[in-house]
């Protein structure tokens, strides 16, 4: 088994492409659904799917998406499923862990997972280099100790920690300043106050951030959907639409604003919030750059 470890070196396009897709997608929270013949079909990670039709070529190390018809390297995934540009994607990826080449899984019905998080502990954030990315992302201690745990994990035998959202099914969206990951199981995270109302944000930042801006609202009661990716919009549809008023606080880029028009091509119970911060790609961003 090679091993290749990048620390403090700065991360190139090329060494970046060598890192082994299956690994990846692990470290993410995914597990192949099948295996044949040294490819790796997946339910994609880029949309909801029914039955995998994402595949990992495990000996050209290239993924190819039947459902979108687009595929590449890492780096081609990379950027569609973080929303970024390469330059963020490297900086994404120069975290300080390792990231293992294996050798072949031969195919079997129940195979063990491939390097999965394993959480070794569920904390109250205390932290400090956790506590000061909350402070610049420009949230409130006290707000995200409501909602978040220190998450402390395990990853091909080394040991990490990060600020940890949980969803619906256990898992944990894990962020600190190098890195975000998941545990699996990946999925949305409802929060309920028994509202007829719900307000939906693609990741816990976000949903952090709209807290933020409300934290003196004491009238501000309605239920809150998290995504935890966009290619959950669809699987939350159904819950979305038990709700009389649905307001979408999506991403300003390709995905979230088509997922947006979609959902106002639906009903008119959606209404597009993210004309509150129509010139900043997230409400995040609108955050950190108001006074």
């Amino acid at each position: 088994m090679k091993e290749m470890r990048f620390k403090k070196e700065k991360l190139s396009t090329e060494e970046a492409k060598k890192i082994d897709l299956i690994l990846y997608l692990s470290s993410l929270g995914f597990q192949p659904a099948q295996i044949r013949n040294l490819e790796y079909w997946y339910n994609s990670p880029l949309r909801m799917e029914q039955q995998p039709s994402f595949k990992v070529t495990k000996k050209l190390n290239l993924w190819f998406d039947h459902g979108l018809g687009k595929g590449g390297t890492l780096i081609d995934f990379g950027i569609l499923y973080h929303k970024c540009t390469v330059s963020e994607l490297l900086q994404i990826l120069n975290a300080d862990f390792s990231l293992q080449q294996h050798d072949p899984i031969p195919l079997r019905k129940n195979f063990p997972p491939i390097n999965k998080i394993v959480i070794t502990g569920e904390y109250p954030l205390t932290t400090p280099s956790l506590l000061s990315y909350i402070k610049t992302r420009k949230i409130p201690i006290e707000i995200a100790k409501q909602y978040c745990l220190e998450i402390h994990y395990n990853l091909s035998g080394r040991f990490y920690f990060g600020i940890g959202f949980k969803n619906n099914s256990g898992g944990f969206e894990i962020r600190n300043i190098y890195f975000k990951t998941s545990s699996s199981p990946k999925d949305i995270t409802t929060l309920k106050n028994g509202s007829n109302k719900v307000a939906v944000f693609e990741g816990f930042i976000d949903f952090l951030s709209f807290k933020t801006m409300i934290k003196n609202d004491k009238k501000t009661s309605q239920d809150f959907i998290i995504l935890n990716s966009v290619s959950f919009f669809e699987r939350a549809r159904p819950i979305m639409e038990s709700y009389s008023q649905i307001e979408l606080y999506l991403d300003r880029d390709f995905a979230g604003i088509n997922c947006t028009q979609r959902a106002l091509s639906w009903s008119d119970k959606f209404i597009d919030k993210s004309l509150l911060y129509k010139n900043h790609k997230d409400i995040n961003e609108w955050l950190m750059n108001s006074k």
